[in-house]
């Protein structure tokens, strides 16, 4: 599966994806992330791709023109799934993830400015996503935040499934050693029933909490 991130600031994307799981799956050859430069298809010396819109109205507007010619350049006759960030798309969820794992390459415009000339999601067929009710200053930390989530559902880069959080009996509150932590003098305790050997009764206990994270 690879991961093609158009953007104005490649070096965010690759920084990201270099690290950590993503950075150890590109390694072992499960997934790939690459990087285009949206300036290298303005189609002028200045590498300008912005312009103001019609209509008026703050800001500036991504042309529609470098989107197009840096996706069908990445495509070059390949069938490619094509999402465009935007505060207004459909919601980043798991599911959805799961779901992208199907293609085998994934293109992501990264929206920048005012947003993206709607003429360009028309001409690629391309789906909105969001990554939550709230407006970022680009769409790379969401591109990121799409790639994070679906490599995560493809097999072998969390290792076991197990590892998969929304695959097992899990909940929000987790604990680890030591069993009772002092904070000035404050002490807190471990649940007893995490103690127990009673596994059926932490199953319940765990699935309380992903339940009802207040109780």
């Amino acid at each position: 599966m690879t991961f093609h991130v158009v953007t104005l600031f490649p070096e965010v994307i690759e920084s990201y994806a270099q690290a950590s799981i993503v950075g150890r799956a590109q390694k072992a050859k499960l997934l790939k992330v690459k990087t285009y430069q949206l300036r290298d298809t303005a189609g002028n010396k200045w590498g300008k791709v912005d312009e103001r819109p019609y209509g008026g109205g703050p800001g500036m507007v991504l042309r529609a023109e470098p989107v197009i010619k840096a996706v069908q350049k990445i495509a070059k006759g390949k069938k490619v799934k094509v999402i465009i960030t935007s505060a207004g798309g459909k919601p980043l969820t798991n599911a959805y993830a799961k779901a992208l794992t199907k293609h085998k390459d994934v293109v992501i415009v990264c929206g920048r400015y005012e947003g993206i000339d709607a003429r360009a999601k028309a001409a690629l067929k391309a789906e909105e996503v969001s990554v939550g009710p709230y407006i970022l200053t680009g769409g790379e930390l969401p591109a990121l935040s799409i790639i994070d989530a679906t490599a995560r559902q493809v097999k072998g880069v969390l290792g076991k499934f197990e590892s998969l959080e929304e695959g097992r009996v899990a909940s929000h509150d987790v604990y680890t050693r030591p069993e009772v932590l002092t904070v000035k003098t404050k002490s807190y305790r471990v649940p007893k029933v995490l103690l127990s050997g009673h596994h059926a009764k932490k199953d319940e206990w765990k699935g309380k909490r992903r339940s009802n994270p207040g109780a």
